[in-house]
């Protein structure tokens, strides 16, 4: 069983940057690991992933470019870095975690991922 706690969210205007952490309460190794949004009144979306052994990683082409995901096994964290933030990236940023079925293996799918944290609000004003 694997919990998970998202941190990071909060306000900032249009073009600013946050950093978003998802801290686990046990091991994340051999977990591939992802980030999905849900604005208000929209379907819950993929934003970006990435393999266990971190060597893959793929995003949403609404945010390729922008931002970035990490992950820090020794700590058990997996971090989202998100710059030139836009008003329609406003939405409740949740972390995923399920075993990844290869080193390289990532989930784009919500039906993909087992472990799933509650979520931390992101608002970009413009």
């Amino acid at each position: 069983q694997v919990r998970l706690v998202e941190s990071g969210g909060g306000l900032v205007q249009a073009g600013g940057s946050l950093r978003l952490s998802c801290a686990a309460s046990g091991r994340t190794f051999l977990y591939a690991m992802g980030w999905f949004r849900q604005a208000p009144g929209k379907e819950r979306e993929f934003v970006a992933a990435i393999s266990w052994s971190g060597g893959s990683t793929y995003f949403a082409d609404s945010v390729k470019g922008r931002f970035t995901i990490s992950r820090d096994d020794a700590n058990n964290i997996m971090y989202l870095q998100m710059n030139s933030l836009k008003p329609e990236d406003t939405a409740v940023y949740y972390c995923a975690a399920t075993t990844g079925y290869t080193s390289s293996w990532y989930g784009v799918s919500s039906a993909e991922y087992r472990y799933w944290g509650r979520g931390t609000q992101v608002t970009v004003s413009s």
